[in-house]
């Protein structure tokens, strides 16, 4: 039996088209069932594929009735794949067409070998744990879940925030501050990282609590359990501020209460032999390179 793959990609330039049709041809020899996301079917007929009679599915909606999702990008695109999956659990694998991601780490040039994976069976799915907003007002049109973080942060304008935060309804700091980060532990390799954050293997089930530039030199990031629920009451001099869930953001008024919890469902990531988070860690970081050797 053929295996049933939703794709969804990053749009490409002339530049890498060949690089895009080479991918294609190698999906397409292996008589795989394909469903294209909207967008990424327009910008292949836009770019001289023949996908016409290739069925199509609209983001909101997500795929239907197939055994994966591909994600052909970045890390970004594999964030934004999880969009349209949601809570249908779909595993997703992550193509990289860049620079080797976090997420997306199979190359363009190891797809076949991929494919030949997937169809013997041999791959895992690694479940990973999504953080959730809670708003009085839905913000995020029920995609209100992310994968790396979610952020609280003040506007490119306004001076920094007062930022109240209660764990499990407990008061445990106000963070004078440009924002703060909720990380999951798949998000701990992302903005979390850059403001100081510890690096966390990706299966735990925690949330890291990171301040972005604070006041207070002795404030540090927090490591709680992801079962922990999490509230936080926002003041500002502008009077607005931004909520972030991976790559999107909102405005919002300084009324606003945010609780942030675990997502009820996880993502879905699928891994083949080879892929190893350690591995990728240690390209994407240098780590155990020295010029002496």
């Amino acid at each position: 039996m053929s295996l049933r793959i939703a794709i969804h990609g990053k749009p490409f330039t002339g530049d890498t088209k060949s690089l895009m049709e080479d991918l294609w041809a190698d999906i397409l020899s292996k008589n795989c069932q394909i469903t294209l996301s909207e967008i990424f079917k327009s910008h292949l007929i836009e770019h001289g594929f023949d996908v016409n009679s290739i069925p199509a599915y609209s983001s909101t909606e997500g795929p239907n009735q197939v055994d994966m999702a591909w994600s052909i990008g970045g890390d970004g695109t594999l964030l934004e794949t999880l969009t349209h999956i949601g809570s249908k659990m779909i595993p997703i694998l992550g193509i990289n067409t860049g620079r080797l991601g976090f997420l997306a780490t199979i190359s363009p040039q190891e797809v076949s070998q991929a494919l030949d994976f997937l169809i013997d069976g041999n791959y895992r799915v690694e479940e990973r744990g999504l953080v959730e907003v809670k708003t009085e007002v839905d913000l995020f049109e029920n995609k209100s879940f992310g994968l790396n973080e979610v952020g609280i942060m003040k506007t490119d304008t306004s001076s920094m925030i007062v930022i109240k935060a209660y764990v499990d309804g407990n008061y445990l700091n106000s963070y004078w501050a440009d924002g703060l980060i909720v990380s999951t532990a798949t998000g701990s390799t992302g903005y979390s990282l850059s403001v100081g954050g510890p690096l966390v293997m990706p299966t735990s089930d925690i949330f890291i609590i990171a301040p972005m530039s604070p006041h207070n030199l002795n404030v540090r990031p927090l490591v709680v359990s992801s079962d922990t629920h999490l509230r936080f009451e926002v003041s500002s001099r502008s009077q607005n501020f931004l909520i972030s869930i991976d790559s999107r953001s909102k405005v919002v008024d300084s009324q606003f209460s945010i609780e942030v919890q675990k997502a009820p469902f996880p993502a879905r990531l699928i891994k083949i032999p080879g892929d190893d988070f350690l591995q990728t860690l240690r390209n994407k970081l240098n780590w155990g390179l020295d010029v002496r050797n």
